[in-house]
């Protein structure tokens, strides 16, 4: 069973009659799945309306999928979507919105960072004002440490200005969608989704609730530095063409350089000051060599997505849906 952007999942927006459909996805948490239970699970049997909640596991090693299979005998709302192997985070996040049979849908994080108490509150915000997204922002991000607090910083000033302002600053994949915009997800073609660029590019009608962002609820992170730096990457390459740009500013100011240090040499040469010696030469071959190299790193990330796209293969393959298994 495949999944991959450009086609439909299985569940239409008419099968079923789920008013709200929370999409958590799950890489190696047990730690902190029961408590996520235990807080999100009256929030939403409290807002009388039927709901499921698709836990997306995304290639767990741990004890998560044990723990799932018996969380879900005592909570019929728990549907479990299994992958087969570990796809990423926004990869298992594509698998549960996909699934996803609610007129609303919210996504959020199984490490309690991002509160589920909010959900109502952004549930209410789009009925009232009509709204097609609603961003969960993080105002306050003290239980962060300093670096997570300046790296993001970073990365979402640099988001806006390359893909726009209309990017929600701190705005992570806690968020809430209605229907329409679930479909526009799923009918796009994109290989790699960036969610948090890709659904401001969309221009739905959208709102924004504040919250404190909390300390991990248990458990460690499941996004170190070098996944924050692929997320950059990937963000920057799927929405700019300014980093092969830069590689052609580079280019150029390099070929300035090149011109103005071959008019000081043949200067140097005619009055007869030339200082024998290999530093020059070699410090002019390692700039331009590493010029090069830059340009053609750039150039080959794009190219790279190009042959992804091209191949078409699926971004996420899907063993077992608990939801398709009752049928």
């Amino acid at each position: 069973m495949y999944g991959t952007h450009g086609t439909r999942g299985t569940h239409g927006p008419g099968s079923g009659s789920v008013a709200l459909s929370v999409v958590v996805p799950v890489f190696d948490e047990e730690e902190v799945l029961p408590l996520l239970v235990a807080r999100l699970r009256p929030v939403l049997d409290g807002g009388g309306e039927p709901y499921e909640v698709l836990a997306v596991d995304d290639g767990s090693t741990d004890a998560t999928p044990r723990l799932l299979e018996e969380l879900r005998t005592a909570w019929p709302e728990l549907r479990v979507v299994t992958l087969r192997r570990n796809s990423g985070h926004q990869a298992a996040l594509t698998a549960g919105l996909h699934r996803a049979r609610g007129a609303h849908v919210i996504s959020i994080d199984a490490d309690l960072q991002d509160p589920p108490e909010v959900i109502p509150d952004m549930l209410a915000l789009a009925r009232a004002d009509g709204l097609d997204v609603v961003y969960g922002v993080r105002g306050d991000r003290t239980a962060d440490s300093p670096f997570k607090r300046r790296t993001a910083a970073v990365y979402y000033r640099l988001m806006r200005r390359l893909a726009g302002a209309h990017v929600p600053a701190h705005a992570g994949d806690f968020r809430l969608l209605s229907r329409p915009v679930v479909d526009t997800l799923k009918a796009l073609p994109d290989q790699q989704q960036v969610y948090r660029l890709l659904i401001p590019w969309l221009g739905y009608p959208s709102g924004q609730i504040t919250y404190r962002r909390e300390e991990r609820g248990a458990g460690t992170t499941k996004y170190p530095v070098r996944r924050m730096a692929l997320l950059a990457l990937d963000s920057v390459t799927s929405f700019s063409a300014v980093p092969l740009r830069l590689a052609t500013a580079i280019g150029a100011v390099s070929l300035v350089v090149c011109l103005a240090f071959l008019a000081w040499a043949l200067t140097v040469h005619a009055t007869g000051n030339t200082v024998p010696g290999w530093t020059s030469l070699i410090i002019t071959m390692l700039f331009f060599g590493a010029v090069q190299l830059f340009c053609l790193g750039m150039l080959g990330e794009y190219v790279a997505r190009i042959h992804s796209a091209v191949q078409a293969r699926p971004t996420y393959c899907v063993a077992h849906d608990t939801d398709e298994a009752q049928r």
